[in-house]
């Protein structure tokens, strides 16, 4: 009995060091926040501060958050968005749900905590008003437009000239010039919708995106003399680029990861392909050495 007693007071410290560090991390967030999202965020973190003093007096013991995870969080919510890192928080709670409900056998009062945690955060949730996830779409264009154009481009180029620094100086001018282009359209576009999102927000970001992932997949034409091993790097760099926007948005949005993932990879791959063999032909057809 002594050996259960152990073990229930370990899982109870535990769920302490959780409840108080996601305290500490939601109160982080509203000294980052303003407005009606820095009101949800101080009621989050005094629901948390509540479920942990409901643990304390069970344990009755003073546990320390653990500092590196709500650092951890702060971070990732000043570089993708608040959003993005309180899903992800979510994620860790939904794992810790099983352990929760196991132990609520013995002490109910955390079936009571777990019902709170769900139907609150999920309320408070709806109520976070976040301007980057409203150009959500607007930087999905900047990207995928950059992947699929620039991706067909460079695989083209990289066989009509062979030369690596030239093949990228031409896509860097032809990508720069294709994201004002593109930016432009997106300021028009949203103007005409005459919705809530500002055409010049939404353009900057259009443009923003594009041209970072043009950054990215041109890069390796500077720095490699052999063309074709460039063009390898940079298909990389095109596939992390993927993986790491698809895995934003399946956080964000809610999305099934693999699935979106594996559609935009073949998209981009695909046109790459095409391309490639559209200069193939071309060279060959025009007689061309490179």
């Amino acid at each position: 009995m002594k050996k259960l007693e152990r073990e229930l007071r370990l899982k109870l410290l535990e769920f302490q060091r959780n409840e108080i560090t996601e305290h500490h991390v939601y109160r982080g967030l509203a000294q980052m926040a303003k407005g009606n999202n820095r009101e949800v965020f101080l009621r989050l973190s005094e629901e948390e501060l509540g479920h942990y003093q409901t643990l304390k007096e069970y344990t009755e013991e003073e546990v320390s958050p653990a500092r590196w995870k709500a650092r951890w969080y702060l971070f990732l919510a000043r570089i993708f968005g608040v959003t993005f890192a309180m899903k992800l928080m979510e994620e860790g709670e939904k794992r810790a749900e099983a352990a929760y409900m196991e132990v609520a056998a013995k002490i109910p009062e955390l079936q009571r905590i777990v019902h709170e945690e769900e139907s609150h955060e999920e309320a408070l949730m709806a109520g976070i008003d976040e301007e980057r996830l409203g150009y959500l779409s607007s930087m999905v264009l900047g990207i995928n437009d950059a992947l699929v154009e620039l991706l067909g481009a460079l695989a083209g180029l990289t066989l009509a000239l062979g030369r690596s620094r030239l093949v990228g100086l031409v896509a860097l001018i032809t990508g720069i010039a294709a994201a004002l282009s593109m930016a432009a359209s997106e300021y028009l576009s949203t103007k005409s919708e005459g919705g809530a999102k500002s055409p010049l927000r939404a353009a900057i970001y259009t443009g923003v995106a594009y041209i970072v992932t043009v950054a990215l997949l041109v890069f390796p034409f500077f720095v490699l003399s052999n063309a074709y091993f460039a063009l390898g790097l940079c298909l990389l760099d095109g596939l992390l680029v993927v993986a790491a926007f698809t895995y934003f948005m399946a956080v964000v949005r809610g999305l099934r990861y693999r699935r979106t993932l594996l559609e935009m990879t073949a998209i981009g791959l695909g046109v790459a392909g095409i391309s490639f063999l559209i200069g193939w032909l071309l060279r060959s057809a025009l007689g061309i050495e490179v």
